[in-house]
């Protein structure tokens, strides 16, 4: 027939299936032309052309077919610039969450990069920190099932995709309880948000200052013996403990099944 397209030739012609073409039919986003009651055969014209690659851009935009039939349904300009600055505004907020994404994926590969490459573990240094910026949760833990309840709610409370804050997780000791050697007993779980864009009452800071930091072998659960490593440093140095301390395992369970990968670092703010 003159002009006239079967769904086949309709679907190889644009790149698409004919199960999609009878979708479109079934939600009245593209119908055939023309139906062959004895035969149920669907015919298109190349006057519909147009129209189903209109239907495959805005596709490609991002907009759903509930909205591609609105419009086409309803076609005005005011209406068709509305949908397109809504999807404009919610693609560069995903351009925005993948900035975060990617920037918390190259402090990731940084942090396991510098921590396969430490030569003396077990030896303590005083370092120079800047103020980090992140959202702490305050609350008692003192195993690994609350700790992961811990994180959950800290997440939630921020708002928080897990993908964005990715191995910057941490957990905190009282110096209270350092001076106790209650090392095991953490009061707060907390995400290194770095320059991120995060609007809740949990966001706080480490403050800026000198930290006794060690590397070492190992987990959380074993981070006693080096705590009084650090304990011994301190005193020798005749150092003052000013705050609780900060533990970040930075390669685990989840990155090497081999324990003689995994390293956590403690850190202790101090004063001279």
């Amino acid at each position: 027939m003159k002009n006239l397209f079967t769904i086949g030739e309709m679907a190889k012609l644009h790149n698409t299936t004919m199960k999609t073409l009878r979708y479109y039919d079934e939600i009245e986003l593209l119908r055939p032309i023309k139906v062959d009651l004895t035969n149920g055969y669907r015919y298109y014209s190349t006057e519909q052309f147009e129209q189903l690659n209109t239907i495959h851009y805005l596709k490609k935009l991002g907009f759903s077919l509930k909205q591609i039939k609105s419009h086409l349904d309803h076609r005005d300009i005011d209406g068709f610039l509305g949908l397109l600055e809504k999807q404009k505004n919610l693609t560069e907020q995903k351009i925005k969450e993948l900035e975060q994404i990617n920037r918390s994926f190259q402090n990731r590969i940084k942090d396991i990069t510098f921590a396969r490459e430490i030569t003396e573990l077990g030896v303590v240094r005083v370092l120079k920190m800047n103020e980090r910026k992140i959202v702490r949760l305050m609350s008692k833990m003192d195993t690994a099932p609350k700790m992961e309840v811990s994180l959950r709610q800290l997440e939630n409370l921020s708002n928080m995709n897990s993908s964005i804050f990715i191995g910057g997780v941490g957990l905190t000791v009282d110096q209270r309880n350092i001076k106790e050697n209650k090392f095991e007993e953490y009061n707060s779980i907390f995400i290194s948000i770095e320059e991120e864009d995060i609007q809740s009452p949990l966001v706080t800071t480490f403050a800026e200052g000198n930290y006794a930091s060690i590397y070492y072998t190992g987990e959380h659960h074993d981070s006693s013996p080096y705590y009084n490593i650090l304990l011994d440093y301190i005193k020798k140095n005749s150092l003052q403990i000013i705050g609780d301390s900060i533990e970040r395992t930075i390669i685990d369970q989840y990155i090497s099944k081999d324990k003689k990968d995994h390293v956590t670092e403690i850190q202790i703010p101090v004063s001279y």
